[in-house]
């Protein structure tokens, strides 16, 4: 499970040969969400409010950069 980024101390996680849909891992300290690439919903999980938008606004601009990096675990399973 590699670490692509921290924002503001939010850890952006992919897992090898993870399931469908796309999402990435945004863990906190004491939380973990799963957060869909293309609709930016939480499939699971829970992070505070401010650190939910936070990863929520820094998704958006982010997007076709974390669906490469999906794209790419993928491919290594």
């Amino acid at each position: 499970m590699p670490t692509f980024f921290i924002i503001d101390g939010i850890k952006v996680d992919f897992y090898y040969n993870d399931h469908l849909p796309p999402h990435f891992h945004a863990i906190s300290a004491e939380n973990e969400a799963l957060i869909e690439i293309n609709s930016l919903e939480t499939l699971r999980g829970y992070l505070p409010s401010k650190q939910h938008q936070k990863i929520v606004k820094w998704a958006r601009e982010k997007q076709g950069i974390l669906l490469e990096i999906w794209e790419s675990m993928r491919q290594k399973r």
